[in-house]
């Protein structure tokens, strides 16, 4: 008995796959967690990935933020080739510096923030925005680094700051040093005040820990989009502290602005021109040259 035959027709053509019939839709459709919709992905950016039928907004990373803000998206990136020297050696479940070697092939960043500038509205401003994916966007001596250079650039020229938190709070991997950047962050921010230019923090979900307890909440103006979550601690940990059960939506931007810990709820399709409206009442009206 024969185990294998040859196929006498050369012509004849292999079976087709069934999958290629298969249109691919993996990835083409989201489910928003505010209403629970289903909205097709290219619809959503169409809206600044806000949803459409109950405006949640959704997360999006520091190059999108970055395109929103300045004027056709345009920036000249600041201190791009900064990066962590590991000052600890820490190791966790894997080295730090592996961790990082795979956050940066991830994102195409060397940390998780992005410096620029550029024009805002006509206005040249410099702006700074965390990108959550990078170890969560968490504060390390490169962010720390990265923020107090673009207050100086912004004391150097007169350039309002803007920087756009999006943390998990200062990085265990550098222990002190990330907490130093609380302390290092806070004392640049203090020059620009004394300094008369403008700072405006923009807080998204989620801006916690240290990011909070620190720069996030030293601007001229404390500013969130709707829904966002912004603390030290998050509200689990201070059920289990305080052994008492929380108030509906504590935490969320709109209930810090409602007890004062805000000056606005933005939504991000307002944002731009709110910033642009409040920049020309720190500085006046853009003057364009003839």
């Amino acid at each position: 008995m024969a185990w294998f035959k040859r196929d006498s027709d050369p012509n004849k053509k292999p079976p087709e796959d069934p999958s290629a019939r298969t249109v691919r839709t993996e990835g083409l459709w989201l489910k928003c967690d505010g209403c629970r919709e289903i909205i097709w992905k290219k619809d959503l950016e169409q809206t600044m990935n806000v949803c459409g039928k109950c405006g949640y907004h959704f997360r999006v990373d520091a190059r999108t933020r970055m395109q929103l803000l300045f004027d056709d998206g345009a920036y000249t990136e600041q201190d791009a080739e900064l990066e962590s020297s590991d000052p600890l050696g820490f190791v966790d479940s894997k080295p730090y510096r592996d961790r990082l070697k795979g956050m940066q092939a991830a994102t195409g960043m060397k940390d998780a923030l992005i410096s620029g500038s550029g024009l805002l509205a006509g206005r040249q401003v410099n702006i700074c925005a965390m990108e959550p994916k990078f170890i969560g966007g968490s504060m390390g001596a490169v962010m720390g680094e990265k923020i107090t250079r673009a207050v100086e650039r912004s004391m150097e020229h007169r350039h309002a700051l803007i920087v756009v938190s999006a943390s998990g709070g200062a990085r265990m991997q550098e222990g002190a040093v990330s907490l130093m950047q609380m302390a290092k962050i806070s004392a640049a921010l203090m020059r620009l005040d004394e300094a008369h230019i403008p700072y405006i923090s923009i807080l998204t979900d989620p801006t916690t820990g240290g990011v909070t307890a620190s720069l996030a909440m030293l601007g001229d103006l404390n500013i969130a989009e709707p829904g966002a979550l912004i603390g030290f601690a998050g509200p689990r940990v201070i059920e289990q502290t305080i052994r008492q059960k929380l108030p509906e939506g504590f935490q969320r931007s709109e209930f810090l602005v409602k007890h004062g810990m805000l000056d606005a709820v933005v939504a991000r399709s307002e944002m731009k021109a709110w910033i642009a409206t409040a920049l020309e009442f720190f500085s006046g009206p853009v003057h364009q040259a003839a």
